[in-house]
């Protein structure tokens, strides 16, 4: 037996979202572009570099939410959660060539090193994205782990390493500034490089274990078996139970040990309370019962939940 779930009113929450996305990302861009221009700074074009990664990544987003949100069809009849998991890499990749050409153009301003001008208008303007940044990354966050949505956590944690790059760049120029050591700017670069590379290699290995079907968490894991174990009168015994979760979806599957001589009518009726209890403990939870009868039963055996 076989449990499908969708909600529409979750869909409908991570389009707006992914969508608002795009609107912060287009705001601070051209808020720390305007910060470069006005200072010169190789930091703070490589902080505005790193927006442009923002924008991409949240039309990649907004396109990987609505893909996921999609009803199960003929070619795909496990769903389309898995696209978030796509964007997510994607923006891990993304990171990467953006620390690439900022370690380019640090390179190029520490051999010509260049004055930095209007650093008080810079870095007021600079302040403000950053704020937004702030604001918006963890609203993501909140949001992302509430629709359990990798798209949305990426995206929001990879807003806080901006954030907190953005927070190292504006002290690392205030630092220039007071000591008048223009190589301090490229150098800076350099450490925000090493940061947001290292930020994109964690969203990539995360994502890529969503591709892969990793189990769900320990503690989704433990409410899984204490609901089969409240709803499971009248079965034997529950055995082999696996999880996976793909991006909103938390598959759910075991077999289900019930006396011989039971009715296919009266296993259908336990099979129905199990699916309807596992449902409302984990949201999104998709749940597959294999019945069987008694001699099949691995009593004692690590994994089996009498009942």
């Amino acid at each position: 037996m076989a449990s499908s779930w969708s909600d529409p009113g979750s869909a409908r929450t991570l389009h707006l979202v992914a969508a608002g996305s795009i609107a912060i990302a287009l705001a601070v861009m051209a808020l720390k572009y305007v910060a470069y221009l006005v200072t010169g700074s190789v930091a703070l074009y490589s902080d505005a570099l790193e927006s442009i990664v923002n924008l991409v990544t949240a039309v990649a987003a907004l396109l990987a939410v609505n893909i996921s949100a999609r009803p199960a069809d003929r070619q795909h009849p496990f769903g389309h959660h898995k696209a978030e998991y796509f964007s997510a890499v994607l923006e891990g990749v993304l990171i990467v060539v953006a620390a690439i050409l900022i370690f380019q153009e640090a390179y190029v301003a520490f051999v010509a090193p260049r004055a930095i001008e209007g650093l008080g208008a810079g870095v007021a303007v600079s302040g403000l994205a950053t704020a937004i940044n702030g604001g918006w990354s963890l609203f993501l966050m909140r949001r992302g782990r509430a629709l359990r949505s990798p798209a949305l956590l990426a995206d929001g944690w990879h807003l806080m390493t901006d954030v907190m790059t953005s927070l190292g760049v504006l002290a690392g120029l205030a630092l220039a500034w007071i000591t008048e050591l223009a190589v301090l700017d490229p150098l800076l670069a350099v450490l925000v490089a090493g940061y947001i590379l290292w930020s994109g290699s964690r969203i990539v290995i995360s994502s890529m274990s969503g591709l892969m079907d990793e189990a769900a968490d320990s503690d989704i894991q433990e409410r899984i078996r204490k609901a089969i174990e409240r709803s499971g009168a009248g079965a034997l015994e529950a055995h082999d139970v696996r999880t996976r979760q793909a991006g909103r979806a938390i598959f759910i599957e075991f077999h289900l040990v019930v006396p011989g001589s039971m009715t296919v009518y009266a296993a259908h009726e336990i099979c129905d309370r199990l699916e309807e209890a596992l449902e409302g403990e984990i949201e999104g939870s998709e749940v597959v019962i294999h019945v069987e009868p008694d001699h099949k039963a691995k009593d004692h055996s690590k994994g089996t939940i009498p009942l």
